[in-house]
């Protein structure tokens, strides 16, 4: 049998240990912080979209509105997040990150930079060029993403 150190030499057994240590990184930043990943992106998601609904939450976090309650249940007692009704009609709220929760997870593009270029470290400028221009290549035939 062969050793595991070996044995990831395809180009996709390859791509996926990139991913993975990307994907650590995040979730080693996330931890410190006490979050769970779905809590770190619905925090994310209100620094960037000040007063969503709960509906919008669960849409964008592809989960039921009875989690997202119960996620920012466990996030309001942190004081990392706040509901307001909107005009006296308590079966609206708008949910905002506090300054405590914006400060909670900023920094996490640049962890995640610093991560990129701890990934990259080992390619020169050139070889970093290639690899991009290989990427764009291989992904331009592929559907992006929605998430």
């Amino acid at each position: 049998m062969q050793d595991a150190e070996h044995s990831l030499t395809s180009s996709l057994h390859l791509f996926r240990w990139i991913g993975w240590a990307q994907m650590k990184a995040g979730e080693d930043w996330i931890r410190e912080r006490e979050l769970s990943h779905a809590q770190s992106f619905v925090l994310g998601y209100l620094v960037q979209n000040p007063g969503a609904i709960q509906r919008d939450l669960a849409e964008v976090s592809r989960t039921t509105a009875a989690s997202v309650s119960s996620l920012l249940q466990g996030l309001e007692r942190r004081g990392l997040v706040e509901r307001r009704t909107e005009d006296g009609d308590e079966r609206r709220k708008r949910v905002y990150a506090t300054s405590a929760g914006a400060d909670l997870i900023s920094g996490f593009d640049d962890a995640m930079a610093a991560a990129g270029e701890t990934i990259l470290g080992p390619l020169d400028e050139h070889e970093r060029a290639t690899l991009n221009a290989l990427l764009l290549k291989i992904t331009a035939e592929l559907p992006q993403p929605t998430r």
